[in-house]
């Protein structure tokens, strides 16, 4: 059972969201939320499997939101909603960490079939805003990096980097690789410096770029 969280400002738009997640058997809208604030914090209360986020709410915006929502759960799915593919708040909010975005407009069953793909641990980004955010952390490493920061990956930390391109949880890569949950999320902070990223997205992203996503681990 997939557990959503939708948040939008739309009553009627979320009544509408729910009653099409609800009719298929493995979806349960767990939570409603009609701002960013409430957002936050059923988010942090119920743990969703994935986070439907409007992105233009009052108050704390979807954005701003997801930011938060990141900065406590790194390991959240969130989905944004906008009416746009170029809006330029999306961008924002991907390389804060959401997994990607659907347009409001989008048809029922490719929005059913994006939801199952984030679930299973796949980044939603057309190849162009990919490409983008790829080039943005690209240009961060190329004006920040030293010798000392730009050391390549070790061998574990390609393996983790490889599984978090995969979708794995923390909890899933520890148990994987055999080694602690802290571990991972120390081995993942190191990996973060080296590569100059900021989040899961953006390593998965990076990982993808490599090829290392397709690739398995020696055993």
């Amino acid at each position: 059972m997939i557990r959503i969280l939708l948040a939008d400002d739309h009553a009627l738009f979320r009544q509408g969201l729910k009653s099409l997640l609800e009719a298929e058997s493995d979806f349960k809208v767990i939570g409603e939320a009609k701002d960013g604030r409430e957002a936050l914090r059923h988010a942090l209360e119920a743990y969703p499997d994935i986070i439907l986020m409007d992105i233009q709410m009052p108050g704390l915006d979807g954005v701003q939101a997801t930011q938060e929502i990141l900065k406590e759960w790194p390991e959240a799915k969130v989905i944004m909603l906008t009416m746009y593919r170029q809006d330029s708040y999306v961008f924002e909010a991907v390389k804060a960490g959401a997994r990607g975005y659907m347009l409001k407009d989008v048809d029922a069953k490719e929005l059913l079939e994006a939801i199952r793909q984030v679930h299973q641990g796949e980044v939603l980004l057309d190849a162009e805003m990919a490409e983008q955010i790829i080039q943005d952390f690209k240009a961060k490493q190329e004006q920040e990096s030293t010798p000392k920061e730009h050391a390549e990956l070790s061998e574990r930390e390609v393996q983790i980097l490889r599984l978090v391109a995969r979708g794995y949880t923390n909890l899933e890569i520890a148990s994987e690789l055999s080694i602690s949950e802290k571990t991972v999320r120390n081995r993942l902070s190191d990996i973060f410096q080296k590569l100059h990223i900021n989040n899961r997205t953006q390593a998965a992203l990076y990982a993808l770029r490599e090829g290392l996503a397709e690739k398995q681990d020696e055993q």
